[in-house]
């Protein structure tokens, strides 16, 4: 079992800076592929960006290439998302999510078998 804890969500004004921190306990950590999903209302969960289980392979969405960045200490046991210059349009609940059964992100919602309850990102026009 994994327990994944977000924190660092809030409300800024767009063009504004937010870092999302996600918290593992449980079985091994860096032995995980991590993500970060959001999902605004009436959409569904989308991919925003993983990385691999040692943090040498990551994977961006486009529509936020350039602008976020995931990272991980495995010594800590953590996750972090760190979101520049964000639109309205990056208003979501942002959740981590755990890949247990690779070392490598996958960009498929359904290949994460542990997850967060999710930070509320909110930005402002």
């Amino acid at each position: 079992q994994v327990q994944l804890v977000e924190s660092g969500g809030g409300l800024v004004q767009a063009g504004g800076s937010l870092r999302l921190s996600c918290a593992a306990s449980g079985r091994t950590f860096g032995g995980n592929a991590m993500g970060w999903f959001r999902q605004a209302p009436g959409k569904e969960r989308e991919i925003v960006a993983g990385i691999s289980w040692s943090g040498g392979t990551t994977y961006y969405a486009d529509f936020v290439k350039g602008r976020f960045t995931i990272s991980r200490d495995n010594a800590k046991n953590t996750v972090y998302l760190q979101m520049n210059s964000l639109k309205p349009e990056d208003t979501a609940v942002y959740y981590c999510a755990a890949d247990s059964q690779s070392l490598y992100a996958s960009r498929r919602r359904t290949d994460y078998n542990y997850w967060g309850q999710g930070t509320q990102v909110t930005v402002s026009s």
